[in-house]
C-alpha cells in the first residue's frame, strides 16, 4: 500500500502529521509531504486514520 497526496488540495491542517508522523511531514508552507513510498505494515492503521481525518480529502491510500 502507498499514499498519494494532492498537495494542491492540502489546507495545511496537519492532522496527518499528528496521527502518523512516521509517514507525513509538512514543508515550510505547511503542505503535506509523504515520507515513504510504501506504508510499512505496522503503520497501515495510522495511514488509514490520517486519510480519514484529512479535512481537505487530500490523501488517498492505494493498495
Amino acid at each position: 500500500m502507498h499514499i498519494e497526496a494532492d498537495q494542491d488540495s492540502c489546507i495545511t491542517a496537519g492532522n496527518c502529521v499528528m496521527v502518523a508522523d512516521a509517514l507525513f511531514d509538512q514543508d515550510d508552507d505547511g503542505i503535506v509531504v509523504v515520507l515513504t513510498d510504501e506504508v510499512p505494515a505496522d503503520e497501515e492503521d495510522h495511514a488509514r486514520q490520517a486519510v480519514q481525518l484529512c479535512p481537505a480529502a487530500a490523501l488517498k491510500l492505494v493498495e
